[in-house]
């Protein structure tokens, strides 16, 4: 068994670990490490974002890819100028949704969300629904 002096054991450990010597403690038995280590929350976002244009999808999907964003997309606009665009934005967003295991759902005419994997989005009995929207026509 070959012993080593601490000045090369601080050396080694340092080197492996990018530390300066003063912050490794050597005891008797064992090496103890202080980390570093930050731990890190992950946040949700709930982001707003409006379809003028074919293009402005690409942000969409980018946001629910990264995994963090649930994506709630005011439509109208493109629906006013193309439907033609609007379907087609609303394709590769569901593309995207199913391969990525989120899930989408359109809220009214105007809006829709998109969650990724971690969030679905709660769907009520058709006779809810139905009240529901009748009830927001009344307001």
């Amino acid at each position: 068994m070959v012993k080593l002096s601490k000045p090369k054991i601080l050396e080694n450990i340092s080197g492996m670990f990018g530390r300066k010597d003063k912050e490794i403690e050597l005891g008797d038995e064992y090496v103890e490490l202080e980390a570093d280590v930050k731990q890190s929350k992950a946040k949700i976002n709930i982001r707003p974002f409006k379809l003028e244009r074919f293009e402005d999808i690409k942000d969409v999907i980018s946001a629910i890819r990264d995994g963090y964003t649930i994506a709630i997309i005011n439509i109208s606009p493109l629906r006013e100028k193309d439907r033609l665009s609007l379907k087609r934005a609303i394709e590769k967003l569901k593309k995207t949704i199913s391969a990525n295991n989120g899930d989408i759902a359109g809220f009214g005419e105007d809006f829709i969300v998109a969650t990724p994997s971690f969030a679905t989005v709660h769907r009520a009995e058709e006779e809810n629904q139905e009240n529901s929207e009748i009830r927001n026509l009344e307001d």
